[in-house]
């Protein structure tokens, strides 16, 4: 009810078909329900490997080169970018990971090759809201570069 109401369009990455038929055919029913609504996208990130990912864009890619479809020299980012599971949604701007741990774990590599990340001590369920406004005003006052160095911006 609460997606309803709040028209929260629900999707899905990774390899689906690793969940239990019954998770699997739930998903896909509320994915159908709210395929319509555009406030606002909820990602679910199930059985997601960026390698994995990587692998299968390059044997999608491949394929559509074998039956003439594309041509080698056609690739190129936007190729590449419109073959990844996330190519419906922008390239996450802010990372903020929990643990303790200060590493990416196989995590959308290609898509946060600009992102900005902040790492905190703290578990999951110990983060709050006042975590999160944090962690924002932190990101706020970073410079944004995307790869040049600041006198190039």
């Amino acid at each position: 009810p609460t997606f309803h109401k709040n028209q929260v369009k629900l999707h899905a990455i990774g390899d689906l078909s690793q969940l239990p038929k019954r998770c699997y055919n739930k998903l896909q029913e509320a994915m159908e329900e709210t395929s319509h609504y555009t406030t606002c996208t909820l990602t679910l990130a199930l059985s997601y490997g960026s390698r994995k990912e990587l692998v299968n864009v390059t044997r999608r890619l491949a394929e559509k080169v074998k039956q003439g479809e594309l041509r080698i020299d056609d690739i190129n980012e936007q190729i590449v970018q419109q073959e990844l599971d996330t190519h419906f949604i922008p390239d996450p701007d802010l990372l903020i990971r929990t643990g303790g741990e200060q590493r990416i774990s196989n995590f959308m590599l290609w898509q946060m090759a600009y992102t900005e990340m902040v790492f905190l001590d703290i578990m999951w369920p110990e983060f709050h809201r006042e975590h999160l406004y944090e962690s924002i005003l932190e990101y706020q006052q970073r410079e944004r570069r995307f790869g040049k160095i600041s006198e190039q911006l």
